[in-house]
């Protein structure tokens, strides 16, 4: 959610994912796909900064999650593949790996008298 302003003051958050464009007319109007329309006091350069702010932070924090779930699968038992590369188990559950990591496959074998 961004927090924006409306005109008299009053301070509301939305949903940047429904925002369809922000107009500049020359107050800031925000059109969402719904067909609302929002007066802002915030200028267009600051509503579409606070927009991207919001999706920097969301993918900041997916990157985090990932991380802290990668160090935990990496604490977990694994498995070794064909090739030697690991592929971790589910955490304590000592069962066998659902995917293996195999070597890439050899390049097909051109039919003879094929030309190169």
């Amino acid at each position: 959610m961004i927090s924006l302003t409306r005109l008299q003051g009053a301070r509301f958050a939305l949903n940047p994912d429904l925002i369809e464009r922000v107009e500049a007319t020359p107050d800031t109007v925000v059109t969402l796909v719904t067909g609302s329309r929002y007066v802002v006091a915030e200028s267009l350069e600051q509503v579409v900064a606070a927009v991207l702010q919001q999706r920097a932070e969301i993918l900041a924090r997916a990157g985090h999650l990932a991380a802290t779930a990668a160090g935990a699968r990496s604490a977990a038992t694994a498995s070794e593949s064909p090739d030697g590369a690991t592929v971790p188990s589910p955490a304590g559950s000592g069962a066998e790996p659902r995917l293996r990591l195999l070597a890439p496959a050899e390049p097909p074998v051109p039919p003879k008298g094929a030309a190169r």
